[in-house]
């Protein structure tokens, strides 16, 4: 059976931590590795009343109203990985494995959750309610790869907006949340709230009593009372990444800006950045959401594997947001392996265009040294300082200097010249609105 998907690094910096009025959202997605990863836009929408919803598994009642989103996600499944909405609102999933058992029985994916959130929470305190009051009315569970072979986990959530952010960690229906007002904050597939509960499930302590894990004569923390005795092998691997993490973002504390969280996710050292054996960063996501509600916040994606080897390229939600087709994958409809019984028989090509002009570039880049040192050259040239502008000035200003980056070393590397120029179509700003 094949090993399952092993991390995911989640990053937030508000103020003092990031250098600028802004609050810093960071994640690495890190999946199997041939698994594509889209990006994908929905627009807001109104829904009759009655409407139901059909997630990954299951369906659920739809709500009269949803957000518009943006989304980077597995392209089989519906949910996502990490995204942001129309409201500045961010989040981002992580597994985890508690004392809690793990369901293979189709529900909720984390990754549905996150999606849910996204389109039905203004803030990031009314997406983590609506996550809690779903976790609630429907579990979570289902296979969280596109395999037979059962795999599921529990998840964690970062979320941020303008002003705040939280950490909400599950086990089962039961949750604990912290808020994170100020400063810095990482997680990495491990239980991080302590006796620093802001909010909680309201069973939580009795159920933890009950089964023995905590008494009441202690002071309750919940990382500790439910962190499984007995944690799979990533789990204790994470925590070697957890502190890599969080020693990134206490070197820069105060400092934190876009570009350097955009570097921290391409931080191999770390295993930030996973390039092993099975698995990889399938995609980034970085996002700038300034205080000043008059000004937009700016969500920049890969949409591609290996943010070392990627470029961030910008999203600003608009009037004319449209979505991105060579970004999307292919759309098999009912015939799709990951909604036919029983499920994930046989594999389809997910790969969108961006993808597999990427992918070209990558071959290159592997055997050729040269054109790799180029590329990282490139990478560090590309992140210009974004001192005294707004988030849309330098997102348009000099996202036109590290598109023109990209010329420098696609169009000369033996690359063919039809897979450089796709690429360097597909990173046009006309494409990302």
């Amino acid at each position: 059976m094949a090993e399952p998907p092993r991390s995911c690094d989640c990053f937030v910096s508000l103020p003092p931590g990031s250098r600028d009025d802004h609050v810093i959202f960071g994640k690495n997605s890190d999946r199997p590795r041939d698994e594509v990863q889209e990006v994908v836009y929905f627009p807001a929408a109104s829904h009759p009343s009655g409407a139901i919803l059909k997630c990954t598994y299951i369906e659920i009642p739809q709500v009269e109203s949803t957000l518009a989103v943006v989304l980077s996600r597995p392209a089989w499944l519906w949910g996502a990985e990490m995204g942001a909405n129309e409201h500045g609102v961010c989040i981002g999933n992580e597994a985890v494995w508690t004392r809690e058992a793990v369901s293979d029985q189709e529900a909720l994916l984390g990754m549905d959750l996150v999606r849910l959130g996204l389109e039905r929470g203004e803030t990031a305190r009314g997406a983590l309610d609506v996550i809690t009051q779903l976790l609630q009315l429907h579990g979570q569970g289902g296979p969280c790869r596109e395999d037979p072979a059962p795999f599921s986990y529990h998840n964690t959530f970062l979320l941020a907006d303008r002003t705040e952010a939280w950490v909400l960690e599950t086990a089962g229906k039961l949750w604990a949340a912290q808020r994170i007002s100020e400063g810095v904050k990482n997680i990495s597939n491990q239980l991080t709230i302590g006796c620093n509960i802001t909010a909680e499930h309201p069973e939580l302590r009795s159920t933890a009593q009950d089964q023995g894990w905590w008494s009441r004569e202690e002071d309750f923390n919940f990382a500790s009372t439910f962190t499984t005795d007995n944690p799979p092998a990533r789990m204790e691997a994470a925590k070697l990444r957890y502190c890599g993490g969080t020693e990134l973002l206490q070197k820069h504390y105060g400092t934190l800006t876009a570009e350097v969280m955009m570097e921290i996710l391409r931080d191999k050292a770390s295993g930030i950045c996973m390039d092993s054996g099975g698995f990889r960063t399938t995609g980034s996501m970085v996002s700038i959401l300034p205080r000043d509600p008059t000004v937009p916040c700016v969500h920049f994606f890969t949409a591609t594997p290996d943010p070392s080897r990627s470029v961030f390229k910008p999203f600003i939600f608009t009037e004319s947001t449209v979505p991105v087709p060579r970004v999307m994958s292919p759309n098999y409809g009912p015939d799709d392996p990951a909604r036919k019984l029983p499920r994930f028989c046989h594999q389809v090509d997910r790969r969108h265009e961006l993808y597999s002009a990427h992918q070209a570039a990558q071959i290159n880049m592997e055997t050729n040294p040269e054109a790799d040192s180029k590329l990282q050259e490139t990478l560090r040239a590309q992140i210009l300082p974004m001192r005294s502008r707004t988030p849309t000035q330098c997102t348009l200003a000099e996202y036109g200097s590290r598109r023109n980056s990209e010329r420098e070393w696609l169009p000369g590397r033996s690359i063919t010249r039809t897979s450089a120029n796709q690429f360097l179509d597909l990173h046009s700003p006309n494409i990302w609105h």
